[in-house]
């Protein structure tokens, strides 16, 4: 699933050929994606709409229209946005078009449809995206080691499940999980109760650090993300930990194992992520 570097990047390609664009066709070729309203409404309310900005939380991508309207968007796991010339074929799965005055097409395709897309009026409470659940953005002046240490220092939760909990800080997913955690020297399944203030100010400062590098090492060209079709992030070299079980630590050499942590997969170094008393 993309997280919130992935997230960004697409807001920061695809953001800029949406602003000031004004929708003349929506077509809605798989009404599952759509969460709010139904499909024919959401075509309809969209059509003659300006798009004035494209902002994010968490995961989440929101285009905010000159009625004062918001189109809330979540790529879960395989979705993907860009802007296309509407002559260039379209790829397989592809389940929403847009299209824009100047001749281009918005377009969302997703293999696995879990995706979705909300239209909320100008006023409307969201009660549907999850947005108003999420915790504070990492790079938040909010976001500090005496929040974390409060919200989740009593918790005897993995540390790992504690940063995957989207209502503890947005977006941070498994991968980068990994990476922040081994860059800290925590071990993943530690419970957050055996945490110690240092292991608190050292998460404050890395979450921000670490998702500030991903999103830097995947800066693209619009012509580079729609030739990539909308897949093409620049910072896999970049992820040192996680997928790499059974290689050598690049810091000790010792080979990183894999456990399974909250359901999901946890790669570490024993000898770097030494446990506390856990």
């Amino acid at each position: 699933m993309p997280e919130l570097p992935e997230i960004e990047t697409v807001r920061r390609v695809v953001g800029p050929q949406m602003v000031g664009r004004r929708v003349t066709e929506v077509s809605v070729r798989h009404p599952k994606v759509i969460g709010r309203p139904d499909p024919e409404s959401f075509a309809e309310r969209l059509v003659g709409r300006t798009f004035t900005d494209l902002t994010r939380r968490g995961k989440n991508l929101t285009a905010i229209l000159d009625d004062g309207s918001r189109m809330v968007m979540h790529m879960r796991m395989t979705g993907c946005l860009v802007v296309a010339p509407h002559d260039r074929p379209e790829e397989p799965h592809t389940h929403i078009v847009i299209g824009l005055d100047d001749g281009m097409e918005l377009r969302f395709s997703d293999t696995r449809r879990f995706g979705r897309f909300w239209l909320l009026a100008d006023g409307e409470d969201d009660d549907c995206t999850g947005i108003c659940k999420l915790g504070p953005e990492p790079f938040d002046p909010s976001f500090t080691a005496e929040y974390l240490e409060n919200r989740i220092g009593g918790s005897r939760r993995a540390i790992k499940e504690c940063l995957l909990d989207q209502g503890v800080v947005a977006g941070i997913g498994n991968i980068y999980s990994d990476e922040i955690l081994f860059d800290t020297g925590i071990d993943p399944v530690c419970p957050a109760c055996l945490l110690d203030h240092d292991d608190w100010s050292r998460l404050a400062e890395e979450i921000p650090r670490a998702l500030g590098f991903f999103i830097e090492k995947n800066e693209i060209s619009p012509e580079e993300w729609l030739e990539g079709k909308g897949k093409e992030y620049r910072n896999t070299p970049y992820i040192r930990i996680y997928g790499h079980d059974g290689q050598p630590c690049p810091v000790c050499g010792t080979p990183l194992v894999r456990r399974v942590v909250g359901g999901r997969s946890s790669v570490s170094c024993p000898m770097c992520q030494r446990s506390r008393g856990c």
